[in-house]
């Protein structure tokens, strides 16, 4: 594993993951995310595909805005801000129509062309919060 092997495989990963494309493709079979915050995991290619696209595409009409990106030997981490318009219920708060803007850091752990686990400091508290305010 290398540096510059890490910095391609984030690099195709959120190309693919910003314009549509197959972003699942580069996770492994047992990649598990992890919501820091919660200590929530999701685990296996589909299901993390499956969460990504609900937080992006079902729950929320959103896509990141990323900030930076800093890659080492096997990991790599992401700055970036969660932009979205809220859609369908999401932790029990129906639909507001809110459109939030929450900073975020994702690290990613990488063998090869493979993203084996993605760990996420999400706000999900502020955001959670920040929905049931706007609902009143």
């Amino acid at each position: 594993m290398s540096v510059a092997q890490t910095e391609s495989t984030l690099r195709d990963y959120l190309a693919a993951l910003l314009n549509g494309g197959d972003f699942a493709s580069f996770f492994s079979d047992d990649i598990v995310w992890t919501t820091m915050e919660t200590g929530d995991e999701v685990r296996g290619r589909e299901a993390v595909r499956d969460f990504i696209l609900a937080l992006h595409t079902q729950l929320f009409d959103a896509s990141p805005e990323v900030r930076n990106v800093a890659s080492g030997d096997g990991v790599a981490a992401l700055e970036a801000v969660f932009v979205g318009k809220h859609t369908a219920e999401f932790a029990g708060v129906p639909a507001t129509g809110t459109t939030v803007r929450l900073p975020y850091t994702v690290f990613y752990d990488v063998d090869g062309d493979r993203i084996t686990a993605l760990r996420a400091y999400f706000p999900m508290s502020a955001l959670i919060h920040e929905l049931q305010e706007s609902a009143h």
